[in-house]
This record gives structure tokens, sequence and C-alpha cells, in this order.
């Protein structure tokens, strides 16, 4: 009690505010990940089938773990002039809705949360081990194979959604989830044993690709996160439409969730939106090449899918707006006309893809409306 109460404390002195502990017991969730994997639905992600079950074995991440603490940090950026959270989701739910403005995920605007949680966590054991000499402990966030999810419910910080991602009744689920495996038997913080989704499918209805095939249950090969950000090489035909002007991630099925007007916005500095991603332009990001990308994105999540794969997602991106652009200058808008030429003079003067399913994607985007 008396390590939780001082690790606890000295967490808020280092913007750690929502922790609880696990017990190591997390094979509750074996038959559904399981499942997930014998129908394929990782998708390409092949170390999801290599860890396999291994990633309920918290003895593989440290031997000798006797305590899970769980880490929720929020990340919605702060606005001045949309002081409400739930303001700003009603702004983002907007741009991906009207599909002519690029939009990149809310999580990404910011720095990279790996670096910036993994960062924080390890000064804060840095100074516990300080204390105390015996302690082991090992830091994860997003970066090794563990059912954060999973973690984060037993140490109840919150119930896992119909869009498989947790919810939690205060903070809704606008957050990132880092764990601290140690060797310490610190006290149970008790499991959130209740799903207060209800009858509720709304994340369900909102997701462009139907996704969630059924409630808990996300199919990668469909996810826009997935195809945007860990799929590499050619989109789909039949999903590129789907894809709206999403160039990083998606955030639908969080932007419909009733429980994130609870939705707290960041106090950390990392996260603070760099303009070129909070409000993205086309003029501005179809003039980059590969080294305007690596400056724009340094210290950025976005770096880690490169360049190429950047390319493929701004240009069916951008394909989609012109698509939406020229039906509403079909429909009467004048307005749209001179965005329509914008958008192909950017695209025909498109930085020539070094490959030719790249190209493809170039021709596919300056199609006419049919």
């Amino acid at each position: 009690m008396h390590v939780w109460a001082w690790l606890q404390n000295a967490a808020k002195q280092h913007g750690l505010n929502c922790l609880g502990v696990s017990d190591t017991k997390l094979s509750a969730c074996a038959p559904l990940l399981q499942a997930w994997l014998n129908a394929g639905m990782h998708g390409t992600m092949n170390y999801m089938q290599r860890h396999g079950l291994d990633r309920l074995k918290p003895d593989y991440i440290l031997p000798g773990t006797v305590s899970i603490v769980s880490v929720q940090v929020p990340y919605l950026p702060a606005d001045s002039l949309r002081p409400l959270a739930y303001s700003r989701l009603s702004h983002a739910l907007k741009t991906v809705e009207e599909n002519t403005e690029p939009y990149i995920s809310l999580y990404a605007h910011g720095r990279d949360y790996h670096k910036a949680i993994r960062s924080r966590l390890k000064k804060l054991m840095c100074a516990a081990h300080s204390q105390w000499a015996g302690l082991g402990y090992r830091i994860t966030c997003d970066s090794a194979p563990t059912p954060e999810v999973e973690i984060a419910r037993k140490a109840g910080l919150g119930w896992r959604g119909k869009h498989t991602l947790l919810i939690n009744p205060r903070a809704g689920s606008l957050f990132f989830l880092a764990e601290i495996f140690t060797n310490l038997p610190l006290p149970l913080t008790g499991e959130f044993s209740k799903d207060h989704c209800g009858t509720c499918t709304q994340c369900m209805g909102a997701c462009p690709t139907q996704a969630i095939v059924q409630p808990y249950k996300v199919d990668a090969r469909l996810c826009i996160s997935y195809l945007t950000i860990e799929h590499d090489g050619p989109i789909p035909l039949g999903l590129r439409r789907k894809m709206g002007t999403r160039l990083y991630g998606c955030d639908d099925c969080q932007l419909v969730c009733p429980w994130n007007k609870f939705a707290q916005t960041t106090t950390w500095a990392d996260f603070n939106a760099k303009p070129q991603f909070a409000t993205p332009s086309w003029n501005h990001l179809m003039r980059w090449n590969e080294t305007d990308f690596l400056h724009h994105t340094e210290g950025s999540a976005i770096r880690r899918i490169g360049f190429e794969r950047w390319q493929r997602n701004l240009t069916i991106a951008a394909g989609n707006a012109l698509y939406t652009l020229r039906t509403q200058h079909l429909a009467g808008n004048t307005h749209a006309a001179g965005q329509v030429h914008e958008l192909e003079t950017a695209l025909a003067t498109l930085h020539t893809p070094a490959n030719h399913w790249l190209a493809e994607h170039v021709q596919w985007a300056l199609k006419k409306v049919t």
C-alpha cells in the first residue's frame, strides 16, 4: 500500500492522473483472440499471429510479473476557439461527413505518443527504483504484445466498447493506454465488470467500411485505421471510396459515441496540435516531396508509415474529395468549380510515384464522376 500510494502521488507530478492495478490473470479473452486470429482478421499484421496467445502471459513481457499498472492519458488536443471537447468532436465529425477536406486522426495531431508516454513513465519508474532497489519493471505503450484493453478493464479504468476500444465513464475513449509490468505485489484496484454500451450501436453504424462486423469484433482488413497505417501496397478498389478524405487513421466510431461527451482534453504540451495536421490543406500537403514529408512529420506517429504510404493515402483522399466536389459542381454549386480545378492540377502534378501501383491510384483519383 505504501508503494502504491507513493506511485500515485509521483505519477500525478508527471501528469499521469489515471492509474489502476490489474492482476496477471488475462486468459478470459483468449477464446475471442484465438477466433479472431483464426479468421484472419489481423490482415497483414503478422506479429499478431506470431505472438498469438503469448500476449496474455505477463511473464512473456517481464518474467516474475506480479502486478500490472494500467495508465490512461487523454490525447484530445486543446483548442481555445472550441473549449469544450464535445464541440471539437462535432467539428471533426462535420469535416469527415463533408468529405472535401483532408482529415487526420485526432490522436496524431501532436507528438508521437509512444515516445511521449514512455519518456514520462521511464522517469517515474527510475524515481521509484531509487526508492526500492528490488523493483523490477517493464514499460509498454503499444510497443509490446499486450492485451492493453483487457488489462485496463481489470484495473478498473473502464469497459470494452462494441468498437473494441476502452470506454471510461468519466472520460469517454479518447485516450492512450500504457502499462507498467512489475514484480511488486501492488493492491488491486478492482476490475470493471459492467458494460455500459447497452443497446447502443452507433459506433457500428458509423463505420464507413462496416469493419465492426459484430459487437466487440473488428475485422482489421476493413478498418480505415489499418488500411492507412498498417497495410502496405495498393488499397482494394472496393474500399477506396469508403475511405473518404481520411489520410491517417479514422475516428468515426469514437466521434459518434455518446460517452465521448465526457472526453477530456489533454494537459500535455506533447499532444498540442501541429497546424499541418489539425488544419491540413490540399494545397500544402500535395506539394510535399519525401524530404518535406520527413521534415513535417518529425516527432510524429505519422512518420512511421513512410512517404510511399503517405502518397497513397493522400491520393485516395484527394480523389474522394475531387469526386465529391465534381458531384456538387454538377448539381449547380459554382463555388466547387475552383476547388475541382485546384485538386485536378495538384493530382496531375503530384510528385511522380515511384511504382506502378501508386501511379494507378493517381489515375483512379482523377477519374470523372460517372
